[in-house]
């Protein structure tokens, strides 16, 4: 058997695909399949000989942690270069099988999977270790501060939930009717450790919340009562979320992980945001779990002076639901209530006046916890962070598999490739990237009109400007308001660059029906895969970050000990960071904030405030590209 066979003929074509690559060099070095496996299979090996009959035939491709081994083992036999026949396989981002992770669970085996490299099994037992360490940090985990805090605080759930609250309509019921309900429920309220986890609200809070959000939300404002501002959705599910964990976190048990003030639920009500010693409790209960105070505490006072002001506060029109308020130790004393209940307005300004100092006090203290830069932060300190950006959607084009053999993942690549190229060219927020509409080339496109009513952009042909256009009211937009619309609709035609059109007119022609499988189109532009598991294909605000975040996972992290991923240093992130590369781009290229409002469809204000820590080190290039202008003309 001969170690090194030497080569018969040079190649002067070279094949394209994997079976042809093998075939010819197993012909060059005169090797039958009979022969090449004698030669590269060691004894204790599982890979039989039929296996490269149909490596060769094309009926099977190499996919497990031995098989790239034994390819590895053949490349060396015929002296080429190493990755030589992996380069050719039709899937390249597949993830190999195989790996020996016995003590990881299946779920995150199946994460890990995709970014081990082949000869894993084959690496010194602390090799192995520090990959996975590697992976799980800087993959999965994300490796931020913030990132690993929020996943230690996601296992501590505390939240109270109010299902049935509908936005922009009044509930119609009156509280009192809740009043017998919550009283047949006292003795649940014996042991604070029935608390722990995410629960329902009790009734009687549950409309007191209904009737704050429709408050807030609806077209018109019930009669005798005034506002002022009106909660977009959007908003007003933040508001719900962020008031729940604030309720969620009284009524937990003291005695366990969340360390909760371990309030009944039936004593919890609203009015208990009017009383200073709740909110003093509650804001160092966040104090002492992060560590330090952060602008989310002033955001939450905030939310409690809108609700307390005079004459506008939903709270301050309510002074009724003082009565439901009961004293708890050391915070809410039984004089603070009678106090409240005969003089509801005077207890608002005191908290009023209260909770305005705290604002000024923790504002002046407050640290930044959660950078929404750092992830992308090598992309940001490029001299061209549009083109740095572009370097992922790159290698999602170099790694599409093969349509043929494998239709869904070919699918899912360029759903990919077209997230991040839409959200570069757009520089839309995540909600209306994820619900612009589709209406294909040959169909008369939705009017204006009724894109308002469902408050959502459409991608369409347009004829008048040959090319794919995008349409989105101004409505559809939170900053619907803004000075950057003046009332007008968004517009944009897409430019025809870089594979753009072709993999638009790709996806809406073949890729879309297999990702649906079949079942109901939701009429978005983007659809998630149909499975069994997950048979609606539309994506809500979660699944969409996750396949944003899974995209820059696979395509976008440069893996070192796999030679994928497009970017040194960066970390996984969601869509909302594309809005910052193309911001800190344009001030980047122009320095001026009006310019990279237009890219974000926003105020300069609002850029200068949020990106204006990446234009000072960039003033100074700026005015010296245009003064060493002068010294090239005089040469």
């Amino acid at each position: 058997m001969v170690e090194f066979p030497k080569a018969l003929f040079d190649v002067v074509d070279e094949p394209q695909t994997f079976p042809e690559a093998l075939a010819l060099h197993m012909r060059r070095h005169d090797d039958t399949a009979w022969h090449l496996h004698r030669a590269v299979v060691p004894a204790d090996g599982s890979t039989d000989r039929k296996t490269i009959f149909s490596w060769i035939k094309g009926t099977k491709v190499p996919r497990s942690v031995e098989s790239m081994e034994i390819l590895a083992r053949i490349e060396r036999r015929y002296r080429l270069p190493a990755g030589y026949f992996t380069s050719k396989l039709p899937h390249q981002s597949r993830a190999s099988t195989g790996f020996h992770l016995d003590d990881i669970s299946p779920s995150e085996r199946r994460r890990m999977a995709w970014h081990l490299p082949p000869e894993f099994n084959f690496l010194p037992l602390d090799k192995q270790e520090e990959i996975v360490e590697w992976v799980r940090r800087v993959i999965i985990s994300g490796a931020t501060g913030y990132r690993l805090f929020q996943a230690a605080a996601m296992k501590q759930r505390y939240a109270i939930r109010f299902p049935g609250v509908v936005f922009g309509r009044s509930s119609g019921f009156g509280w009192d009717k809740f009043d017998a309900e919550d009283a047949s429920s006292e003795h649940l309220d014996a042991d604070p450790e029935l608390f722990s986890g995410v629960v329902d609200a009790p009734p009687r809070l549950r409309m007191e919340m209904a009737e704050l959000i429709s408050f807030k939300t609806s077209t018109l404002t019930a009669l005798g009562l005034q506002r002022n501002g009106v909660w977009g959705e959007e908003t007003a599910s933040q508001k719900l979320e962020h008031l729940g964990l604030m309720l969620g976190a009284l009524a937990a048990s003291p005695n366990g992980e969340v360390r909760g003030l371990g309030v009944p639920h039936s004593h919890l009500t609203l009015a208990m945001l009017a009383f200073p010693g709740i909110w003093d409790w509650y804001l160092q209960w966040r104090e002492r779990r992060r560590g330090f105070y952060t602008s989310w505490e002033v955001d939450m006072l905030r939310i409690a002076l809108a609700l307390t002001r005079q004459d506008t506060g939903w709270l301050r029109q309510h002074g009724q639901l003082a009565q439901r308020v009961r004293p708890i130790a050391g915070l809410i004393s039984a004089d603070e209530i009678e106090r409240a209940k005969t003089d509801w307005h005077g207890a608002c300004d005191a908290f009023y006046k209260h909770a305005t100092a705290r604002v000024r006090e923790i504002s002046r203290i407050a640290r930044i916890h959660r950078d929404p830069f750092e992830p992308i932060m090598p992309i940001l300190e490029a001299p061209s962070p549009v083109g740095e950006y572009r370097k992922i959607t790159d290698e999602i084009l170099r790694r599409i598999p093969d349509e043929r053999r494998y239709p869904r993942d070919a699918a899912e690549a360029v759903r990919s490739f077209l997230l991040l190229r839409l959200g570069l060219h757009l520089g839309l927020r995540q909600k209306n990237l994820r619900q612009l509409m589709l209406c294909p080339r040959g169909q008369a496109p939705r009017t204006e009109r009724q894109l308002e009513d469902v408050k959502r952009g459409e991608l369409r042909w347009s004829e008048r400007d040959a090319g794919w256009e995008v349409l989105i009211p101004a409505v559809a937009f939170k900053n619907s308001n803004s000075s950057y619309f003046g009332s007008k609709p968004f517009r944009l035609v897409l430019p025809n660059v870089v594979d753009l059109y072709d993999q638009i007119e790709a996806y809406i022609s073949r890729h879309r029906r297999v990702l649906l499988r079949g079942m109901p189109d939701p009429g978005t532009f983007f659809v998630k895969t149909v499975k069994l598991t997950s048979a609606d294909a539309s994506y809500d605000e979660n699944t969409f970050y996750e396949a944003w975040r899974l995209t820059i996972q696979r395509y976008g992290v440069y893996n070192p000990y796999t030679g994928r991923g497009a970017i040194k240093g960066l970390l996984p992130h969601g869509p909302h960071n594309v809005r910052d590369v193309l911001a800190t781009h344009i001030l980047k290229q122009t320095g001026s904030y009006e310019q990279a409002s237009y890219a974000i469809q926003d105020t300069p204000d609002m850029v200068a405030q949020h990106y204006g820590r990446f234009l000072p080190q960039d003033k100074a290039a700026l005015a010296a590209k245009i003064l060493n202008q002068v010294w090239r003309d005089e040469a």
